[in-house]
């Protein structure tokens, strides 16, 4: 025959159980926990952009250097052959060439400065676009840092609260019996976390149905008493 101190010691159990899933519950649904999963998604997502960004820059660097390095060839060519022309000792004929080579190679060199210009205008829109997105992530780590100093703040009071709970659960649980502790234990899975109840005013509290005066005796007579309704334990 169960007694009906384990009983009531089973119910200190229950209410420290329901305060241990509050806290279980407040610690996994925090609102810094949901902002904290956007920023890092936010970061992740900017992360990515400014890889390819970065990537484009340093191709433009790239272009920009060659092109460059190509211009300056072209320059030197063109004030080689610019030197040779006006340097005479040449024949009308030779002359007349050499000026078409002259045209020639100014139009080259124009066209590279040309290219020249266009890369390094879009080098410059690359960089401030590089600049901004080191900005937006500077921004997004800085407060994903801050979330989570914020989140292990309260993790640490929830822990020491839990911990002084469940301390106190174990000896609570202590004096009643391991088939009743089982028993509860079972109940708690399938009942929403409530195992055993009072029955106060013919009502139990866990399915908050009332009993009538024959099912409360015969409530009495079960070893351990169980609600008709809920099939709870209940403290009588």
């Amino acid at each position: 025959m169960i007694e009906m101190p384990a009983l009531a010691d089973l119910l200190d159990v229950q209410e420290l159980d329901l305060q241990l899933d509050r806290l279980r519950h407040e610690r996994q649904s925090l609102p810094e926990l949901d902002r904290y999963k956007k920023v890092a998604n936010d970061l992740s997502k900017v992360e990515k952009r400014l890889e390819k960004e970065g990537a484009e820059l340093r191709q433009l660097e790239l272009d920009t250097d060659k092109a460059d390095g190509e211009l300056t060839i072209v320059e030197s060519h063109l004030e080689e052959t610019e030197k040779r022309l006006f340097s005479g000792g040449m024949s009308a004929r030779e002359t007349e060439n050499m000026r078409a080579q002259v045209d020639q190679i100014r139009t080259q060199k124009g066209t590279a400065e040309e290219l020249v210009l266009g890369l390094l205008e879009k080098l410059d829109t690359s960089r401030d676009i590089v600049k901004t997105t080191e900005g937006e992530q500077a921004t997004l780590n800085q407060e994903k840092e801050s979330l989570e100093s914020q989140i292990k703040g309260i993790w640490k009071r929830i822990d020491a609260e839990m911990e002084r709970k469940q301390q106190r659960r174990d000896e609570a649980v202590a004096p009643v019996p391991a088939d009743l502790v089982e028993l509860y234990d079972k109940l708690r899975q399938s009942k929403e976390g409530v195992g055993i109840a009072a029955l106060a005013n013919g009502v139990c509290g866990g399915c908050r149905l009332s009993l009538s005066a024959l099912e409360r005796s015969e409530v009495a007579e079960m070893d351990p008493p169980r609600c008709v309704h809920c099939r709870r334990l209940l403290v009588v």
